[in-house]
């Protein structure tokens, strides 16, 4: 039986066959990158095979063909092992000249570049892939379409179930697909494992440099606990230093981080820059979070119950994990997620901005009615700060719940969305 659960890039997946002769999925371990081009392939070669590796290899740097060779699309599993396909994947393509030929998956361990010399500009398109959603691991109703809000519905309508110690629960859990498959206490193991496996042995793979693992587990417990906040290097540093006797550079901390980044551990989210009414000056430092919440709460050592106890915490992972929803589904619709902030101290959790110019302002609360006046308070003062002359105006304004029994429209034309109600 297939325990394969679709998963929203699926689809972007198959367009980009049709335009470009290959594609490469990049984005963290375990987030089901090879599951996922399976579903597409007619063809698989997996190069980590112990029984063949040593012949792949030998294939790889005399007779690419042979691995090259079958029906297309031909997955080539684990590619960063003999980086030299990379070369002979874009002459294929060239000289075939069809679309959809290869797909080329692999650890987030990046490939040597030591033996690529063509970028793959124009026979090649890049694919990132994040854990799961929630509407893709089955915890969400999917009953309110982030596509459809861009066309500013006058009603939305849907009830929701979800409780807040569930949200606590999947926050812990995180998007993994084979937590999905698992029953709650082996489930919330996942994330301890891969924190494990990213501090002992993933990071020191990124590029070749060993790090000490002590001081990568105080650097990702400092990054969790600045999770959501433009926390500047400088910060990082200070709060990592209090805990290291040995000398610690500010250097250290951008090597470390940078590392991070190459193995898709962290995504920091960019500032957004609109224009607006008034000369308002507009933040850029980044927004620091995971590429899952599970990174967070596994970092610190955190549970379902811990957060329950502490909702002030839980409120900074239950936001990673909005921005990890909007980010996947973003994707699918041609775009980018941003946050905003000002000199003012006005601040909008995430801005989603499409190609077209379209964008959707989203504010993130934990839920009930304060919480959420104050949310549509922000959103509604952001939009009238935006220069309508110059730009859209906004397609939809948000609030994005924890819990709450529906998703509904406010009078002032906020809605209002439980994260367990919301999909692609």
């Amino acid at each position: 039986m297939s325990t394969y659960k679709p998963r929203v890039i699926d689809k972007l997946l198959a367009r980009k066959l049709q335009g470009k002769g290959a594609v490469l999925i990049e984005g963290p371990k375990w987030c089901g990158k090879t599951s996922t081009a399976e579903q597409q392939a007619k063809s698989i070669i997996y190069l980590s095979d112990p029984k063949r590796y040593s012949q792949y290899m030998l294939f790889a740097d005399e007779s690419p063909e042979i691995i090259l060779n079958g029906a297309t699309p031909r997955l080539i599993d684990e590619w960063q092992l003999a980086p030299k396909l990379w070369d002979a994947v874009r002459f294929e393509v060239d000289h075939r000249k069809e679309m959809g030929q290869f797909i080329l998956t692999g650890s987030a361990v990046p490939a040597s570049r030591e033996n690529i010399h063509h970028s793959g500009t124009g026979r090649f398109a890049w694919l990132t892939m994040r854990p799961m959603s929630l509407w893709e691991s089955g915890d969400s109703s999917g009953a309110v379409s982030l596509r459809q809000l861009f066309d500013t519905p006058k009603v939305i309508a849907a009830t929701n179930e979800t409780t807040l110690q569930q949200i606590a629960f999947l926050t812990c859990r995180g998007g993994w697909p084979l937590a999905s498959l698992l029953s709650k206490d082996i489930a919330l193991d996942q994330a301890f494992d891969y924190y494990d496996a990213v501090v002992n042995s993933d990071i020191q793979q990124s590029d070749g440099v060993s790090r000490d693992a002590a001081r990568v587990k105080r650097l990702m417990r400092s990054y969790a606990r600045h999770q959501g906040t433009q926390a500047s290097h400088a910060q990082i540093y200070k709060d990592m230093k209090t805990n290291d006797n040995e000398t610690l550079e500010e250097d250290t901390i951008y090597s470390y981080l940078n590392a991070l980044r190459r193995i898709f551990v962290v995504e920091d989210m960019p500032a957004w820059n609109p224009n607006l009414r008034s000369k308002t000056a507009i933040r850029t430092s980044n927004t620091r979070y995971f590429v899952d919440p599970s990174i967070a709460t596994a970092a610190l050592g955190l549970g379902p119950d811990d957060l329950m106890n502490d909702l002030e915490t839980f409120g900074l992972f239950f936001e990673t994990l909005c921005v990890r929803d909007l980010r996947v589904f973003a994707q699918t619709l041609d775009g980018e997620v941003f946050h905003y902030r000002d000199k003012t101290g006005l601040e909008c959790d995430a801005v989603i901005h499409l190609r077209n110019g379209s964008y959707g302002l989203v504010e993130v609360k934990m839920g009930g009615e304060k919480l959420i006046d104050e949310g549509a308070s922000t959103l509604l003062t952001l939009a009238s700060k935006i220069d309508t002359t110059k730009m859209k105006s906004p397609s939809f304004l948000m609030i994005l719940t924890a819990v709450g029994g529906f998703a509904y429209r406010r009078k002032d034309g906020v809605y209002v969305v439980p994260i367990a109600c919301l999909k692609d």
